[in-house]
């Protein structure tokens, strides 16, 4: 299997993509389940931001400087999400 760069780009972006639909997907079958238009704007946010931000890390010219780039994308979506899900830093 070859795994091009433009091949990685499509998954990550097909992922970000099936992440944001299971939430639509779940609210057809429980009703535990209860976004709203903005609840769904800020995930597509999130994910959008994360995504340029993994996009611009993974072309810097030194491999360092792109594994703390991925790194810390990766972590700055934790840090939201958490806070958005829970309020953690209240």
């Amino acid at each position: 299997m070859n795994l091009t760069p433009q091949t990685i780009r499509k998954a990550g972006w097909s992922l970000a993509a099936a992440l944001l639909a299971l939430p639509a997907i779940a609210m057809q079958f429980t009703s535990e389940m209860n976004w709203g238009p903005g609840d769904f704007l800020a995930a597509a946010l999130l994910l959008g931001a994360t995504g340029v931000v993994l996009e611009i890390a993974a072309v810097l010219p030194r491999r360092q400087w792109r594994t703390i780039g991925m790194l810390g994308g990766l972590a700055m979506l934790l840090l939201v999400w958490a806070e958005l899900a829970v309020g953690i830093f209240h």
